[in-house]
């Protein structure tokens, strides 16, 4: 697919959305849990917080307001169902969050599998997209940006031949050409709603630069397929599944490692193994990408990013409520900017036209949060925004 390069959206400050929960709101969220006769209690304490995190957003300064919510694309389509307290032995047991789950002695979570032949038959999101829009003024409806599932995030998750049934789907790609099918018509929906910012959140991929995630799937004697085909094999279910948006939508994707409880995180790696086909063949606008920490590694697969792409780089912690110095966040920035200029024969104020900042992933990947206040993680939000101030109004 060709395309040009897509500015404003993404923007010089950006951030990856799902924001601290208040009190009031898990607070709701238990009630439910008791009685789910309290569900009006918790649309009501929902809408109050989605209020109060975008009047924030707005009051900081940023454009790509969200509403820090994940979506449930998966659950509204024909042909899948939800599955409570699965079995592990459905899972590949290498899979880092799973291998999570087994080390801390307790199963995986709920989880969404295919049962029929897949079809959309109606919005996932636009309920969700409307509401978000009813608060935005009208000059921040075309930066406003939601949050939605990766296509191959299930399929990932089960053991080979575990993902649908043989009489249902013959191959992969009879199964992933549904899933594309579904995208689609999801993104040209939520377009016709006025949504012209995606950012699709993925951290499943970035396990593709875990060592310990490869070396048990080259293990797994059931993979009729090599890490690396299966890799070639999500890269074209995301084409196909991007392939007919209109040109004015922004499509972004977030890598990052995923935070549980207590901070911890799922899985370590760095890019470079998979970074010239992750840059090169997904036909993405923008990568928001985890970046500043030993698990990461270091900037030099940037040098693979191609001129018509953007890279946000994620520098900022949203695990820990110490802020980080504006210097050394600034000379990392400009250390990325040298390495993409190196690679695509750009000078570095070329190469800094394609770049933006923000946290290093969200600031709750589980009920709880991350191990920091709400004012902490306001405090990081209007980091961000001083931060790229700084780089990019002086320019």
């Amino acid at each position: 697919m060709s395309f040009g390069l897509h500015r404003n959206p993404p923007f010089r400050a950006e951030h990856l959305g799902s924001f601290l929960r208040p009190d009031y709101l898990l607070q709701a969220q238990e009630g439910l849990e008791q009685n789910p006769e309290n569900r009006q209690a918790l649309k009501s304490a929902e809408d109050k917080a989605i209020q109060a995190i975008v009047h924030a957003q707005l009051d900081i300064g940023f454009n790509s307001i969200t509403d820090g919510r994940w979506g449930t694309f998966f659950q509204a389509l024909q042909g899948f169902e939800v599955i409570e307290r699965p079995g592990i032995d459905m899972f590949r047991p290498y899979m880092p969050d799973i291998a999570a789950y087994i080390e801390e002695g307790h199963g995986p979570a709920d989880s969404v599998i295919c049962n029929g032949k897949i079809k959309h038959v109606g919005s996932a999101y636009t309920e969700q997209w409307d509401y978000l829009k009813s608060l935005l003024p009208l000059d921040k409806v075309r930066g406003a940006k939601l949050t939605l599932a990766a296509p191959e995030w299930y399929h990932m998750r089960y053991r080979e031949g575990k993902a649908y049934p043989t009489w249902v789907y013959a191959s992969d790609e009879e199964y992933f050409g549904d899933i594309a099918a579904a995208y689609q018509t999801e993104l040209q929906t939520l377009y016709d709603h006025g949504l012209r910012n995606v950012q699709i959140d993925d951290p499943n991929l970035a396990y593709f630069c875990s060592e310990k995630m490869l070396a048990g799937w080259e293990e797994d004697r059931s993979n009729v397929r090599s890490a690396d085909e299966t890799l070639d094999q999500y890269i074209r279910l995301y084409n196909d599944c991007i392939s007919k948006r209109p040109q004015d939508m922004h499509v972004g994707i977030h890598l990052c490692r995923r935070n549980i409880v207590k901070n911890r995180h799922f899985s370590e790696g760095i890019f470079d193994s998979m970074a010239k086909k992750l840059f090169q063949d997904l036909d993405v606008n923008t990568y928001y990408l985890e970046y500043g920490t030993p698990r990461t590694g270091a900037l030099a697969p940037l040098k693979y990013l191609p001129s018509n792409k953007n890279v946000i780089l994620g520098i900022i912690a949203p695990k820990f409520p110490k802020t980080e110095n504006p210097d050394q966040l600034t000379s990392g920035v400009f250390e990325a900017a040298d390495m993409i200029a190196k690679g695509g024969g750009d000078n570095q104020e070329e190469a800094l036209d394609r770049i933006g900042v923000s946290p290093q992933c969200g600031f709750t990947s589980h009920s709880g949060g991350n191990a920091l206040e709400m004012k902490d993680m306001l405090n990081k939000l209007k980091l961000v925004r001083r931060l790229a101030d700084a780089i990019w109004t002086e320019r």
